[in-house]
């Protein structure tokens, strides 16, 4: 896939999710095969008021393969000067998403992410001022959701606004925010927003294994897949996709020792980044994550919230290695 000046690898993207998908995270997806990656979200207007913590958000000192920021707003002319702004800390990204899913209230109340779905027009005004600031180098992405509710199901109209006004790419996650992150998606509804545009459409919502992947590309005619919380704690999914995009073998099955070597760099890598007293209460559901499918799995959970140092994963660690014997 061609975006703008970006070759883009076989694969699928790695979701954005705020919280959960900060540079450890990302890293490690991308090291597995994920075509690209894409930061937290960032608010347009505490960009504008130079809020450190929201530049902190998008910055990367050592991204792994392709990597996008994300940024919400709902007043174009924020979202413009937002751009601008980023572009001039010198933040390094290849590709510049804007969100138009996100369901939490906190966003939805300002009028950003997927209540920006109301409003067709205003999503293609969002995405103008965006192209306007960003130039005609990078690609510039939109993440949505395919309407507000079943009432409200305008992922049609918001896709051709976005394509109109310079949108490169749009991911459709199947749901209407109403449904939040209840299953099951709604591929048919993506379909129709594949079918009513030009540019490339990602599917995204509920894919678990590389089979859910090619399956959902066949059902929705979509140019590639995103993946989000299938992936947390099973970053070698996008191994397993990737290999079944190209028609090859699926890699092998990691091995325990393989799962928590992985748990154990992430979290130390986090603890690089932010300082073990910032890292290690994010740590707690990253390494939730990994222990889906384990004997124990709810006991070793509850060890997982308890994470305080850095030390005590190694103590997770060991406990589940006794478990499994």
């Amino acid at each position: 896939m061609q975006l703008r000046n970006l070759e883009i690898p076989v694969g699928a993207a790695f979701a954005p999710m705020a919280g959960l998908t900060d540079a450890a995270c990302r890293h490690l997806m991308a090291d597995h095969g994920a075509a690209w990656t894409v930061s937290e979200m960032a608010s347009a207007k505490a960009l504008n008021f130079n809020d450190a913590k929201s530049f902190a958000l998008l910055k990367d000192k050592h991204p792994h393969g392709l990597y996008a920021i994300q940024l919400f707003g709902a007043e174009p002319a924020a979202l413009e000067k937002a751009v601008y702004a980023v572009q001039e800390k010198g933040i390094d990204f290849d590709i510049l998403d804007i969100n138009m899913g996100c369901p939490a209230p906190k966003i939805t109340n300002s009028g950003a992410g997927s209540k920006l779905l109301l409003d067709p027009p205003l999503c293609g005004q969002m995405v103008a001022a965006a192209r306007r600031a960003l130039g005609d180098e990078k690609p510039l992405t939109v993440k949505m959701r395919i309407g507000w509710d079943e009432a409200n199901r305008t992922g049609v109209e918001v896709a051709k606004q976005c394509e109109a006004n310079g949108a490169d790419l749009l991911a459709v996650h199947g749901r209407t925010r109403e449904q939040m992150y209840v299953p099951p998606i709604n591929a048919e509804a993506i379909a129709e927003i594949k079918a009513a545009v030009r540019v490339p459409v990602l599917a995204n919502g509920d894919v678990t294994t590389a089979e859910g992947a090619l399956e959902l590309l066949q059902r929705t005619g979509c140019d590639g897949v995103m993946i989000g919380r299938g992936a947390l704690g099973e970053p070698w999914l996008f191994d397993r996709v990737r290999a079944a995009l190209l028609g090859q073998p699926a890699p092998a099955e990691p091995t325990l020792n393989q799962r928590m070597n992985t748990l154990r760099a992430q979290i130390y890598e986090m603890c690089e980044d932010k300082g073990e007293w910032l890292a290690m209460p994010q740590a707690r559901s990253q390494a939730m994550h990994y222990m889906k499918g384990l004997r124990g799995a709810a006991a070793l959970r509850r060890y997982c919230s308890m994470l305080e140092h850095f030390t005590d994963v190694d103590t997770l660690i060991d406990a589940v290695y006794k478990l499994q014997e």
